[in-house]
């Protein structure tokens, strides 16, 4: 992808949903098709055929795949967006399409990419837009790094829920905390640039500080300065702003999700 500004409007106007009902659409026909899912009142994310997204402490949920809307933005005129409904997905999808089932997935040049990781990679190397991947080799190895301990991050802020907050969730945001330090030239992960790292994270982390400061009362980025400044400056991107949630609709689904 070249070098380019993230402050391109999302697009607003989405195609309609399918839900069990619905025809396939053609298969390999020359079209690039992404597949994703609205869940609940979440934004619709970008590319691909489809997404099973649930929340779930080991796995990433539907927040990281937001995370592609930044990369897309600008590739609309390229990719056909086929947005699905979760809870009465086709069975098309997981039979002729994507057996794995998740989403979201890009119909690419003959063959089907699934994984979010993954997907944003392929998008990178494929295709014309935003570049946030860098040739640095300590930043790809720190970026390789950062991605890989993801489930691990999300997976013990999860678990916390049920125990002991601070104890048990403080040591992940320390990890932040520590990695923002590292390239020290700017307030992102690879320092002044924002990257595919930021994406990876700042959905979670964002509703996370939200959410445990609202119920528990805990505030993640007290003594932690450098993710205090990190999450302000992520909400400075325009694109980024207009992929967040209502906080209090993603309250209420955190309770109903966790705290039942």
């Amino acid at each position: 992808m070249a070098s380019a500004a993230l402050d391109k409007s999302v697009p607003e106007i989405l195609p309609p949903s399918l839900d069990a009902t619905a025809e396939q659409p053609p298969l390999f026909d020359g079209t690039t098709r992404f597949v994703f899912l609205l869940l609940l009142l979440l934004l619709w994310l970008t590319v691909v055929y489809m997404l099973h997204v649930s929340i779930c402490p080991a796995s990433l949920d539907h927040q990281e795949f937001q995370g592609l809307l930044f990369i897309l933005t600008g590739l609309q005129d390229e990719i056909k967006l086929v947005p699905l409904i979760l809870q009465n997905r086709p069975a098309w999808y997981s039979e002729k399409v994507y057996p794995p089932n998740k989403v979201p997935s890009l119909e690419h040049k003959g063959k089907i990419t699934g994984e979010s990781l993954d997907l944003i990679k392929y998008l990178e190397s494929n295709f014309q837009g935003p570049s946030l991947l860098h040739e640095d080799p300590a930043k790809k190895e720190f970026t390789e790094e950062l991605f890989s301990y993801t489930d691990t991050f999300n997976r013990t802020v999860f678990t916390a829920l049920k125990g002991d907050m601070e104890k048990e969730a403080g040591p992940a945001f320390d990890h932040l905390e520590i990695a923002l330090h590292k390239f020290d030239d700017g307030p992102f992960f690879l320092g002044q640039e924002f990257s595919l790292v930021d994406i990876a994270y700042i959905t979670f982390v964002e509703r996370f500080y939200i959410f445990l400061s609202e119920v528990f009362k805990y505030d993640i980025t007290a003594g932690r300065p450098k993710l205090a400044a990190w999450i302000e400056e992520v909400n400075k991107i325009e694109a980024y702003k207009q992929t967040k949630t209502d906080s209090k609709e993603m309250v209420e689904t955190y309770k109903n999700k966790f705290m039942a």
